[in-house]
């Protein structure tokens, strides 16, 4: 890191509002759910299970180090003289950067539903936005306690991701708060933890902990919608069509993800250098290393915005731009109601008392 702290200009009016009449039905179901699904990261999460990363990387199914080994197997790969160990500690880097990412957006995440705790003109969208913050914070806390104590250093925050989120807490736009985070990064986040879910087989801390991290996103998810198709329904052509504009440039125009360079400089390999032997992998096997992800991303984000309006508004731009990208296929995906109840069940175990860890992971916290 190249600094301690980092001060961003937030040009947003704050409300303070002297109405607390409670009027929007749907959220105040949500906002009571939120209260009784909070759960503690001391005695839900048992801290006391020993985690070997080796053997947390070895049990998974990563495309991205199954295209990296037969990068390896091409003449004149930088990366010709490696060892199994080598893919080993290359395997643990990538994960350990993965959840480095998560850690910093949960930051963002907390930081950006303080703002629309600040920012949103209804009372009941204040109070849920509230509930939410308190979710950010512990998951931001989870994600840097699981790194340190049981992975080890954690990486930089991403440009692209540090992009996203100095954009939604610079912009004065209370609803770009909202469709940035709740909406987009939020469903990346849903596609990402499920994605690590399922390649996850057999660490129980960090199941346990994504689970439980997947039932607050998919509730957070839940109420962008909710908010946002009320107040976009009020939108004339011209705002609406910058909503659109905005989901173009976080989904289509441009905006690489991170080949994650710090890694391979860990690792004393130049990014420069191996990508081209990435590339002709990937072709070769037909891998495409974030396919599964990107197709997550797109199965989550793309309903929602369908059920806010944005994808048929202005004659069906933001329909005929996603079309032309092939992302219509999702159209009808299970929407975020779906997701909301299915991750929801899967975390019952904490409100029936099987969650908790004991007194001694108590006594650890």
């Amino acid at each position: 890191m190249d600094e301690a702290i980092h001060v961003i200009e937030d040009h947003a009016d704050r409300l303070f509002l002297w109405d607390y009449g409670r009027e929007r039905g749907q959220l105040v179901t949500l906002y009571n759910k939120a209260m009784a699904s909070q759960w503690s990261s001391v005695t839900d999460l048992d801290w006391s299970i020993d985690v070997d990363p080796e053997r947390l990387v070895a049990e998974q199914d990563s495309p991205l180090l199954a295209v990296t080994r037969l990068a390896g197997r091409l003449p004149g790969s930088p990366l010709a003289a490696w060892s199994e160990k080598e893919y080993s500690q290359l395997g643990i880097e990538f994960f350990k950067a993965s959840l480095s990412q998560f850690m910093h957006g949960e930051q963002g995440a907390m930081m950006t539903a303080a703002k629309i705790v600040e920012t949103v003109p209804w009372i009941d969208a204040k109070y849920y936005a509230s509930t939410q913050t308190m979710d950010e914070a512990r998951h931001t806390e989870v994600f840097a306690r699981y790194l340190s104590t049981k992975l080890g250093s954690a990486y930089p925050m991403s440009p692209y991701l540090k992009g996203q989120i100095w954009s939604l807490l610079e912009d004065s736009r209370w609803d770009i708060a909202y469709l940035g985070m709740q909406i987009v990064i939020e469903s990346l986040a849903l596609a990402a933890f499920g994605d690590m879910l399922r390649q996850t087989t057999g660490e129980p801390l960090l199941r346990k902990l994504l689970r439980y991290v997947m039932a607050d996103e998919a509730r957070h998810v839940a109420f962008g919608v909710l908010t946002l198709s009320e107040f976009y329904s009020s939108l004339g052509s011209a705002e609406l069509r910058e909503r659109q504009e905005f989901l173009l440039d976080n989904t289509l125009r441009g905006r690489a993800r991170a080949t994650t360079p710090e890694v391979w400089e860990r690792m004393g390999v130049s990014v420069d250098a191996v990508m081209p032997f990435l590339v002709e992998a990937a072709g070769a096997a037909k891998i495409n290393p974030a396919g599964g992800f990107a197709r997550g991303f797109f199965a989550k984000l793309v309903p929602n915005v369908r059920r806010l309006g944005l994808l048929d508004a202005n004659d069906g731009y933001l329909r005929q731009k996603w079309g032309e990208a092939g992302l219509l296929e999702f159209e009808f995906s299970d929407d975020t109601g779906t997701d909301y109840e299915t991750y929801d069940a899967v975390a019952e175990d904490r409100a029936t008392g099987a969650g908790a860890a004991g007194a001694g992971a108590a006594a650890e916290g």
